[in-house]
C-alpha cells in the first residue's frame, strides 16, 4: 500500500518527550542504537536513534508524553478529509507558509501525529539490531481492545494477529509499523517490544552502566524491561509472545482512566 493511499501515510518514529537529550542519547547508543542525521524542521532540541527497524525521536519540547508519528506527503488534503470524518484534532497546522502537522488522540488517549515530510535521514540498510534484539511491536495500553480496534481499523485496516486469552491482544499493520493493542494491566504506557537472543550481553551492559531495569516485569512473559532515561519502556522477550501459547502472570495494576472520545 503506497503512502498516498494509506490514511496515515507512512510510519516515521516513536516520538517521546525527552528532558535530557544527551542522557537519553547516551543510553540508546550504549545499547547499540545508531544516531541519525536530523533536519532543521523543529525549533526545539531533537535527536533520533534507530536499530534499522524502529526509529525513536527524542524531543526536548513539543510532546508532553509519547506519540506515534507518521509522514503524509499530501497532509493538507488528508486533514480536510479527516475533518469531514469528524476527527477531533488536538492541534492542526495546515498552510502554505508553515510546516504542516496535526495531532489527535485515540480512544485511550494515545497520541497520533502526522507531518508533511521526514525530519531525519533514514537509517543505513546495514544497521544492525541493538543489544535489545529485533523490534517486533509497539504496544499501546487500551481498556477494551475491541472498542479500540473500531477506532484503529479504518487507519490500519490490516489485522495481523488476534489473541483472545489470557488477555485480548490485537496487532495491526499501521502504515508499515507493527502496532499492538493490549489489555494487559502490566502495560502502563506506549512501549517497545524486542525479541532478544543475547541475554548475557544485556546483563553485561546493565552491570557496566547501571541501567534501570526490572526482571520479569509481568507483561506478556517478558524476561526484562529496560527503562530509558526519558521513561520509554523497552520489553525484552525470548520470542514474539503472539507466537507462543504459554500462560502469562500479569502484575502492576494501573489506575482506571477515562476512555477516549468517540469519533
Amino acid at each position: 500500500m503506497s503512502e498516498r493511499s494509506h490514511l496515515l501515510g507512512r510510519f516515521l518514529e516513536f516520538s517521546i518527550h525527552t528532558p535530557d537529550i544527551l542522557q537519553s542519547l547516551g543510553f540508546y547508543k550504549l545499547l547499540g542504537f545508531q544516531e541519525l542525521e536530523i533536519g532543521d524542521v523543529w525549533s526545539h532540541r531533537y535527536a533520533v536513534v534507530s536499530d534499522g527497524e524502529i526509529n525513536i525521536g527524542l524531543h526536548d519540547g513539543k510532546f508532553e508524553g509519547s506519540a506515534l508519528t507518521f509522514v503524509h506527503q499530501d497532509l493538507a488534503r488528508q486533514a480536510r478529509s479527516m475533518s469531514k470524518h469528524n476527527f477531533d484534532f488536538q492541534y492542526l497546522k495546515v498552510d502554505q507558509d508553515v510546516f504542516n502537522e496535526l495531532g489527535f488522540l485515540d480512544r485511550d488517549k494515545n497520541m497520533i501525529t502526522m507531518i508533511e515530510a521526514r525530519t531525519f535521514s533514514p537509517a543505513d540498510q546495514e544497521t544492525d539490531d541493538s543489544l535489545c534484539g529485533s523490534w517486533f511491536e509497539t504496544s499501546l495500553p487500551v481498556k477494551d481492545a475491541m472498542r479500540a480496534a473500531q477506532f484503529w481499523a479504518p487507519l490500519a485496516p490490516e489485522l495481523l494477529r488476534l489473541r483472545e486469552e489470557p488477555t485480548v491482544h490485537m496487532r495491526f499493520n499501521a502504515a508499515e509499523m507493527s502496532l499492538g493493542l493490549s489489555e494487559s494491566i502490566a502495560l502502563n504506557g506506549p512501549s517497545l517490544c524486542f525479541r532478544c537472543d543475547d541475554k548475557d550481553a544485556v546483563w553485561t551492559t546493565i552491570a557496566k552502566h547501571g541501567f534501570k531495569f526490572k526482571e520479569f516485569p509481568g507483561f506478556e512473559g517478558a524476561f526484562m524491561a529496560l527503562q530509558a532515561p526519558e521513561g520509554t519502556m523497552l520489553y525484552l522477550f525470548k520470542e514474539d509472545f503472539l507466537g507462543a501459547g504459554y500462560e502469562v502472570a500479569e502484575t502492576d495494576e494501573q489506575e482506571e482512566e477515562p476512555n477516549g472520545e468517540e469519533e
